[in-house]
């Protein structure tokens, strides 16, 4: 097939060529002379499945012919001769023995990191190990590595990397790990072809060569009589001072042709001997050019000021390239997504190429509004389907006090109690959530649950199943990894049953749960190698394998429209390509962070330079750029702050800006052409007058029949009817309640209700004499006892004590000046009275009512916020004045009819004070006939419940009915739109 040659055979393809067509039209074309065996005979190695895979379907297009052989890089070790080495180790294996090494360090240096770092440590170790053994670097340049130079935090990070020697080099009696395997793999064929090469065909294609072990191969086939490489994306246009530029790794590391460089250095070639594989055009030659130039090495950026202005053709480099500068991520997924539409009405073949997945997933729902389901390579992350969710809330409650949103997130999963009778369980989950957990039940238990069910009359076996389920899966202690793995996947599959011992198989169920399987069932094998560790270490380990699995779609998806990673940008065959996320730290993302080593250690050390990661994405984009259509793409914002544009966004729009006026413009009209598809985005979205207008609702004022209307009310409920009676009918007529918060949260109407049991136990339980000092110490050991039950949140408790006893002195104070005139006090109690025609009752209970030695009352109640001025307790919070009233009738309970003499809100919030009223007969006979008004008023049908009549303050008033009542789409200036309801 190769004419002999006393250089090693290196060609290449130009950036944005159909590369894995190439190489099958280079093959074609060199044994297109010789029999039809002669193709069978090559062996072609590749380096993704996905470009083997393409490979072998052009070759399914035609012309019929035998195919060559296709491998794998990673293929060689399964060869028959490979048979007597060691089989390589599991990579969860090792990182499980690496994190129980961690684990112990962090027991002895608990300042090093924090334990839930633990896997994300080991898997980080793991890959340092896995590099050093693809670069060669053995045990012993760890111990000759020279740290005395490097501060003291990396002395002692490489002195627990020594530690783990023990997993490699040549005294190593621990199986290997698969870098290892393949590196022994190498270099034993390495060492037999040198010794005996193959007299068939050999070639590996589409590899940058990019790891050490990959890097040996590709230079032993390059030497072979009868072999050769094939690199994807070289850049011919990089003149030999930009080649020779690259020489210090130190700063061309990042740059997109490093590892051609170094590849060709090793085999003592230069760039002038690198030739094109197969005779085919660039789709656009110029482009490339002007791309090579924008990328240039560092220290050869002087360049641009010589090439830049006699760069010709800058129009037709860029003729079908567009920049989409988005103001937010979701506009550009918008506009992506608007680009794959239109691609496919035109049926065009396009590929979306990003890292980031959070994009990607953004752009395929906006797809759907088309019906489009584009081929996305990577799937969907296990923890997002439907078994990884449930696996890793089971996991993440392992040893947890599980919550009323704990235990509901569970049971309306999806999987959960397929085994049977689901629809029975849902109706029983709701109404646990609505009479039971929804109203003071933050922490259920298997006596809560059985109380539960036994109050509400419901399945008492379904309680139990639920509740000891809750038992089950918080008790949870430091043990073997082994029973935590069988622990979670047992109370798994029993939710997954449901309370009948129904089959879990719903579980395991279609390729997301085939998927969950395969990666659970691993971590249940390898399980022995973890050792003991705690509940909430295994949680952050748990979800650190899960978030290693993924699953695609198991639907067809649209031809033609694909989402690809950044790597598969080098199996092309795309006619429109979008390169997207081009912000610095998206594409190309951050170095990740490395504990191990410092970038000077490991250039002494013969290790990978952060920046390696930045190269190859570089080296992505090159490729992906160079196709026949290209759109890039990048938001000017993220959500937290302005973005920076990728550095070879800057390095493209600083050269053409500044190049020359062409260039200038040229730019210009490729962010004009991006903007006009953020136009068509946002058209879209955008309301349209004739079909999506819909008139603002006007403000109501409902009114339905008489009959229909309360004929009783709390004490509470009068201020509302005053100031917002549509409340007054959402609650009572319409019969809708506000759901009670399934959180609880520390708020200020549960502090209030705290500090009124508070006040109740000690106002009952005062002695007839008590010290000042003992009042004030029985107040806050009631409120401890009180809020312990009222606030399960210790932080809250104690700023609740801190502001009662700021107060304290005060309250006591006026307390001593209350119970000077008081004969009894009587506290919470009920009452009710009858007022107006028709009948009206008024109802409710006083917090506090004493009894006087002049047989008069005062009535007082307790407020933890601002309490009610005199004039707005006159005008309209009249619930004092109306229990006044109450007591004049005789409506407390034993107490007859009692005159009062004060009324006072006792404030107890940051600026306590006591808001008195001095009643007399005629105060109480104009609170009557008032009272009697407004009930007369809402007794005429033409009259209506008016959404926010007074409210006190639009910022301050928020009602629960305001989005039942459109407040917003009209304000208070809105006159009342009354409308007979009812009929």
């Amino acid at each position: 097939m190769f004419e002999p040659s006393a250089t090693p055979r290196v060609f290449a393809q130009a950036p944005g060529v159909d590369f894995p067509r190439a190489v099958i039209d280079g093959l074609r074309a060199r044994l297109a002379d010789q029999p039809p065996d002669a193709m069978a005979r090559v062996t072609l190695f590749v380096n993704t499945t996905r470009m083997k895979r393409r490979i072998a379907d052009l070759f399914d297009d035609g012309p019929p012919a035998l195919l060559p052989r296709i491998r794998l890089v990673t293929d060689l070790g399964h060869d028959a001769a490979m048979a007597d080495l060691s089989p390589a180790v599991s990579p969860l294996r090792r990182r499980l023995e690496l994190a129980s090494l961690i684990s112990d360090l962090l027991e002895s240096q608990p300042d090093l990191a924090p334990r839930h770092a633990i896997y994300a440590l080991a898997d980080s170790l793991a890959a340092l190990m896995d590099e050093m053994q693809g670069e060669g670097v053995g045990p012993k340049a760890l111990q000759d590595l020279d740290v005395d130079r490097h501060s003291a935090y990396w002395a002692r990070s490489l002195a627990f990397v020594s530690l783990v020697e023990k997993f490699f080099g040549a005294g190593s009696s621990e199986p290997p790990d698969l870098e290892a395997r393949q590196r022994r793999v190498i270099e034993r064929i390495t060492a037999t072809w040198q010794v005996s090469p193959p007299s068939d065909p050999i070639i590996i294609a589409g590899s940058t060569g990019s790891r050490g072990a990959t890097a040996m191969l590709m230079e032993t086939v390059a030497r072979l009589p009868q072999g050769a490489v094939i690199l994807p994306g070289y850049d011919f246009d990089m003149p030999a001072k930009a080649w020779s530029g690259m020489d210090d790794q130190m700063v061309a590391e990042d740059h997109p042709q490093y590892r051609f460089h170094r590849l060709l250095s090793a085999l003592a070639l230069g760039p002038e001997d690198v030739r094109h594989w197969h005779s085919i055009n660039a789709p656009a030659p110029r482009r490339n050019a002007l791309i090579s130039l924008a990328l240039r090495p560092a220290p050869v950026t002087d360049q641009w000021q010589a090439e830049g202005p006699g760069f010709t053709d800058v129009g037709e480099a860029t003729a079908h390239l567009s920049l989409i500068e988005a103001p937010t991520p979701r506009e550009e997924a918008a506009a992506i997504s608007v680009v794959l539409r239109d691609a496919a009405e035109r049926g065009l073949s396009a590929a979306l190429i990003t890292p980031d997945r959070v994009l990607t997933r953004q752009v395929t729902a906006a797809l759907d509004r088309w019906d489009i389901r584009p081929d996305d390579s990577a799937g969907q992350p296990l923890p997002l389907t439907a078994p990884g969710r449930l696996l890793r809330h089971v996991a993440e409650l392992r040893g947890r006090k599980v919550t009323g949103v704990d235990l509901l997130t569970v049971l309306k999963h999806p999987l959960t109690h397929r085994g049977a009778d689901r629809n029975e369980h849902l109706r029983l989950a709701r109404e646990l959530e609505l009479t039971g957990l929804r109203r003071g039940m933050p922490f259920p238990d298997l006596v809560t649950l059985a109380s539960w069910a036994d109050k509400n009359k419901r399945d008492a076996a379904w309680a139990e199943w639920a509740g000891r389920w809750i038992a089950d899966v918080g008790d949870a202690h430091t043990a073997p990894l082994a029973d935590h793995v069988a622990a979670t996947i047992g109370l798994t599959e029993r939710l997954v049953a449901g309370a009948k011992d129904g089959p879990p198989d719903e579980l395991w169920a279609r390729e997301a749960g085939r998927e969950a399987r395969r990666v659970v069932g691993e971590l249940e094998r390898e399980a022995e190698h973890g050792g003991e560790m705690s509940a909430s270490d295994f949680r952050d380990l748990f979800s650190a394998v899960l978030n290693t699995g993924s699953v695609r779609n198991p639907d067809a998806p649209y031809p033609g429209i694909r989402i690809w990673g950044t790597l598969e940008a080098r199996v092309g065959g795309a006619e429109l390509v979008i390169l997207a996320g081009l912000n610095e730290g998206v594409w190309p993302e951050r170095p990740s962070p490395d504990p191990w080593m410092n970038r000077d250690m490991r250039k002494e050390l013969g290790l990978l330079l952060p920046e390696r990661r930045i190269g190859l994405s570089a080296h992505d984009f090159q490729q992906g750029i160079g196709a026949p259509e290209v759109i890039l793409s990048r938001s000017l914002r993220d959500e937290e702050a302005e973005t920076v544009p990728s550095r070879w966004i800057n390095r493209m729009t600083n050269l053409m800006s500044g190049m020359s006026e062409a260039g200038a413009e040229a730019l210009a009209a490729m962010k004009d052409r991006g903007a006009a598809w953020l136009s068509v985005a946002r058209e879209l979205d955008r309301p349209q007058r004739d079909r999506h207008r819909v008139a603002p609702a006007p403000r109501p004022s409902p009114r339905p029949p008489v009959e229909v209307r309360p004929t009783a009310l709390s004490f509470t409920r009068i201020s509302t009817l005053i100031r917002d009676p549509y409340a007054i009918y959402g609650q009572k007529i319409l019969r809708l309640h506000a759901l009670d918060p399934l959180h609880q949260s520390p708020d200020a109407p549960l502090r209030g209700t705290a500090i009124h049991d508070v006040m109740e136990r000690f106002i009952k339980e005062r002695p007839k004499t008590e010290a000042r000092a003992d009042a004030r110490r029985r107040l806050m050991s009631i409120a401890r006892e009180e809020f312990e039950t009222t606030a399960p949140w210790p932080a809250t408790r104690l700023l609740w004590l801190a502001k009662l006893e700021r107060v304290a002195d005060w309250f006591l104070e006026g307390e001593d000046e209350r119970q000077k005139q008081v004969t009894h006090i009587h506290t919470e109690v009920a009452g009710k009275a009858t007022f107006g025609s028709p009948p009206f009752t008024l109802y409710g209970k006083a917090d506090r009512i004493d009894l006087r030695d002049d047989g008069q009352v005062a009535i007082y109640d307790y407020k933890t916020g601002a309490p009610p001025s005199e004039k707005q307790q006159r005008a309209y919070d009249k619930q004092l004045l109306l229990e006044a009233l109450v007591a004049r009738a005789g409506g407390f309970d034993g107490l007859g009819k009692l005159a009062t003499a004060r009324v006072a809100y006792i404030g107890l919030g940051a600026t306590p004070k006591v808001v008195p009223i001095d009643v007399t007969s005629a105060d109480l006979e104009r609170v009557q006939a008032e009272l009697e008004t407004i009930l007369a008023y809402f007794q005429d049908r033409d009259r209506g419940y008016t959404s926010r009549r007074v409210v006190e303050s639009s910022a301050r008033f928020g009602g629960d009915y305001d989005h039942l009542a459109r407040y917003g789409e009209w304000d208070h200036t809105a006159d009342p739109e009354g409308t007979e309801v009812g009929e």
